[in-house]
């Protein structure tokens, strides 16, 4: 199971990269493997302050719908347009093209909640 070092994670399967003041977030590859294979990803909150723990938009796989949750509070920058062409991204990259949405950060205290990589590991 990958689980890179460098990230922050929730234990609603969420990743965080932080970049100065932007982060860049997807679900994890553990959370890929358990939704199986991803047909729609849809995030229509670009432009929009999302507080933590609100949902940010849904990932469909073949067998279920799942609620994206905001791992930290900020506006939706970006979206990766890749995905709409290609979702399965997200499970043969879960971590690299198969990021979801870059934000501008809007409380840092807020990346203090969330999990290293071994409390993750540990979770799973």
């Amino acid at each position: 199971m990958n689980i890179p070092a460098e990230l922050k994670y929730t234990k609603d399967h969420e990743w965080v990269k932080v970049e100065g003041g932007q982060a860049t977030i997807g679900i994890t590859d553990f959370a890929q493997g358990e939704l199986g294979d991803i047909v729609y990803v849809d995030i229509s909150t670009v432009g929009q302050q999302i507080n933590q723990h609100d949902v940010f938009g849904t990932v469909e796989a073949v067998k279920t719908v799942s609620d994206l949750d905001m791992p930290i509070s900020g506006k939706v920058l970006e979206l990766n347009k890749a995905l709409e062409a290609a979702p399965e991204k997200v499970n043969s990259d879960a971590y690299g093209e198969g990021w979801m949405v870059k934000i501008s950060i809007t409380n840092l205290a807020e990346l203090d909640s969330l999990l290293t990589a071994e409390q993750y590991k540990e979770l799973i």
